[in-house]
């Protein structure tokens, strides 16, 4: 399975939206290399400005330009951009409708080794605490290079959360992506598993490990988390009857508590909800974490199956 860094394609599309418009811009806080900002840089050094390590003045700086007219798009580790400068995102871009996009890198456990210093597994929690700011967390390269492009028409503040970890290419056409609606990328009547951004794949492999039981999961890529597809959500609903969510990120307030939210107003089925238990996460590789937490595919079609009631049959084997 050939996989791809979804950082290369923000790169590209960026580049290209900078090209045709001479608004857009990138502000960093001293992370030009984990951002793959260095050709932004070199191709348009008047429109980089690197704030050096100073999160909430890098917010600020870009909430400056966008009210100057430019179209800013902040580069730094999830970790550091929503935790260090919180009260800027609140306050200087989704309170002023600042017309600034945020991008999040390295977010989950994707900085595995720095330890729970840099795991970024709260950062949709509170960007969804905050109105008005659109969240997109993309699952492939494809949506990825649409996030950035759809981020670049609209003039409301985003937070685009984008994962270093390599992934499979899921879809193969970016313009066919509609922002704000959910991708249904497996069939399956007898339930639904619903994940986002590098979660979306690994379910995909459970989905199939599952098929072994003669279990049919659909899979479901709820990748905009503002503004939620409630219909989506409530059409699987519906039609499977109950619903699995699997997130790089603690249980509270992430994807799991966005659809049990819906689920729970809407179509009240049961929701099984995989991520990080509310606790910091241990240092080690991005594998080695998302296993310790059981969120590898063989262990997450274990838990799907047990929690339905499937007989044990080849799930030993996995």
């Amino acid at each position: 399975m050939e996989l791809f860094d979804c950082r290369a394609a923000f790169a590209a599309t960026l580049l290209e939206i900078a090209s045709a418009d001479p608004r857009a811009c990138v502000v960093l806080n001293d992370s030009i290399s984990s951002s793959s900002a260095a050709e932004f840089m070199s191709r348009f050094p008047e429109r980089t400005f690197d704030v050096g390590i100073a999160e909430q003045n890098m917010v600020g700086v870009a909430a400056g330009l966008a009210n100057a007219g430019y179209v800013p798009f902040v580069c730094a580790a999830s970790c550091f951009l929503t935790g260090r400068a919180l009260e800027q995102i609140k306050v200087d871009v989704a309170y002023s409708r600042a017309n600034v996009k945020l991008c999040g890198f390295s977010s989950g456990v994707a900085y595995g080794a720095l330890g729970p210093t840099h795991h970024a597994i709260e950062d949709i929690a509170w960007m969804r605490a905050i109105p008005g700011l659109q969240i997109v967390v993309p699952a492939d390269p494809a949506e990825t290079s649409s996030a950035i492009r759809y981020a670049s028409t609209t003039a409301e503040p985003c937070f685009i959360r984008i994962n270093r970890l390599p992934v499979p290419k899921i879809f193969r056409n970016a313009a066919a992506l509609v922002p704000g609606k959910a991708q249904q990328v497996r069939d399956g009547d007898d339930v639904t598993l619903v994940g986002l951004g590098m979660m979306t794949h690994r379910l995909m492999e459970a989905a199939e490990l599952l098929a072994a039981d003669g279990l049919q999961a659909r899979v479901l890529n709820l990748s905009w988390l503002n503004p939620v597809d409630v219909d989506a959500i409530v059409r699987c609903s519906i039609e499977t009857g109950r619903i699995v969510t699997a997130e790089d990120h603690v249980l509270a307030g992430g994807l799991g508590g966005a659809v049990s939210e819906v689920v729970a107003r809407e179509y009240p089925v049961p929701v099984l909800a995989l991520g990080i238990p509310n606790t910091f996460a241990p240092t080690g590789s991005p594998d080695e974490i998302l296993e310790h937490f059981e969120l590898d595919a063989a262990s997450m079609a274990k838990r799907v199956a047990a929690w339905l009631g499937v007989a044990r049959t080849r799930r030993d084997k996995w």
